[in-house]
């Protein structure tokens, strides 16, 4: 292996530990933020309000992901890039769910299966940021 073979697997390597690393964030700002809105009594409902549930499942999400890409020195822009990739997903999902096509079970999974690839691309559109050259 040459020395450029060397560079480049460590390249994807933090690469792929980021990408795990936004994985961890997602869900933690996930969990802990909806194990607080329980607490505090303001769950909602995926069966009866999907749409308000997703919507700040995503928040949630996001708030995770933006606070431990702020605390990696991530700009704003590729940080709110990452937070997109929550909201994406519903909106061809949303309709699909008004019309009575998929139900809000499907919905969310399909909208949590989708997240992963756009995560993905946003970080492939900033490689050199998300592999640790740019920061």
């Amino acid at each position: 292996m040459t020395t450029t073979d060397t560079g480049t697997g460590r390249r994807w390597g933090r690469f792929a530990l980021h990408y795990v690393e936004m994985i961890v964030a997602m869900f933690a700002g996930m969990f802990v933020l909806g194990m607080l809105q329980s607490a505090l009594g303001l769950s909602l409902s995926h069966e009866r309000q999907p749409e308000l549930a997703y919507l700040v499942m995503a928040v949630d999400m996001s708030i995770g992901m933006a606070a431990w890409m702020r605390i990696r020195g991530h700009g704003w822009a590729s940080t709110l890039e990452m937070c997109a990739a929550m909201f994406v997903p519903v909106v061809p999902l949303f309709p699909l769910l008004w019309l009575g096509t998929i139900d809000a079970g499907t919905m969310m999974t399909a909208a949590h299966v989708a997240m992963l690839p756009l995560m993905l691309a946003a970080m492939l559109r900033r490689l050199d940021e998300y592999a640790g050259c740019a920061h």
